[in-house]
């Protein structure tokens, strides 16, 4: 005969045994990707293998319109930089940052033309720079232009999209680009541009997963095993960027030595969403109302969900 004292034991090993619970998570998580983003990198990397749920992948063409669908509760789960999500977090919306990654910031660059007049980055002063708006390359930009000691007022910016900034610095009708990988090792590569300066020690340089409140709180158990597999993945791509590289050419249709030479600029690996992350993003966060990226100060606290950070250790 089952007693009350069998059951409550039977309970009790099954809570304590990490096999078990690891197999728990079960049902849809709902995934918002760009192309050669979460995705490539989950299934390049293998970890997908044996998933206790099942992933349902939407496609975006950037992170603005990715980051809509996550406000909207459309996604339970997207990845994008650090400044298209403090925009999102400015507007209010009920999205938490749970996981990061960290891309080394020389994968942020100003690039120049190779036979052009800088030669170094005060050369900038009086030059056309272009950028894209609210991102990392306005915001490179104004740090550039402030260790250098120009004036805003003292160059020419031209907050453009990548597509449209690409067009207009190979024609010459900008003297400059603020821009990030793969396109600097395009434009190096295939373009003959040169790199003036990187982002380090100017620009922020974290990518967050970042998820609906409402998924936090109904699959968080699911949430946690995501986290766990996005962070083997990115141990997996640091160890093996030539395989990378052509797992995600083929669906980029950039050139493999081009996305070669980008992942070993920004040798991307997991971290940990702890309170120096918290630190290191309320100052980019401040920085950001100087640059003009917001209208005011926002406390980014509140978007950061610190209950995963040991998810990601070990």
């Amino acid at each position: 005969m089952t007693t009350r004292r069998t059951i409550i034991a039977a309970s009790a090993a099954l809570l304590a045994t990490p096999g078990i619970l690891r197999a728990q998570p079960a049902g849809v998580l709902r995934i918002g990707n760009q192309k050669g983003g979460l995705r490539s990198l989950l299934e390049a990397s293998g970890v997908l293998t044996d998933l206790p749920y099942r992933i349902e992948w939407s496609e975006f063409p950037a992170a603005a319109p990715l980051l809509e669908a996550l406000n909207a509760g459309a996604l339970d789960l997207g990845y994008q930089g650090d400044l298209a999500f403090l925009t999102v977090q400015a507007s209010g919306a009920p999205v938490k940052a749970i996981g990061v990654a960290r891309p080394s910031p020389a994968g942020q660059g100003i690039l120049v033309r190779a036979d052009g007049s800088i030669r170094s980055p005060a050369d900038l002063r009086g030059k056309r720079i272009a950028g894209n708006r609210g991102g990392w390359g306005q915001f490179l930009v104004r740090a550039a232009l402030k260790r250098e000691g120009i004036a805003p007022s003292d160059a020419t910016i031209n907050l453009l999209p990548p597509t449209d900034a690409a067009l207009a610095f190979r024609s010459g009708a900008v003297d400059a680009w603020a821009i990030w990988e793969p396109y600097i090792s395009l434009e190096v590569l295939d373009f003959g541009a040169r790199t003036v300066l990187d982002g380090k020690g100017l620009t922020p340089s974290i990518m967050f997963v970042a998820a609906h409140e409402r998924a936090i709180r109904e699959k968080e158990a699911i949430l946690a095993d995501l986290l766990r597999r996005f962070r083997d993945g990115w141990r997996w791509a640091d160890g093996h960027i030539p395989e990378y590289a052509r797992y995600n050419a083929e669906l980029t249709r950039l050139p493999v030595p081009v996305l070669e030479r980008a992942y070993g600029i920004e040798r991307t690996v997991p971290g940990v969403l702890d309170e120096a992350i918290v630190a290191e993003f309320q100052r980019a966060a401040d920085q950001a109302v100087e640059f003009g990226l917001l209208r005011q100060r926002v406390d980014v606290r509140p978007g950061l969900d610190l209950r995963f950070a040991r998810t990601l250790q070990g």
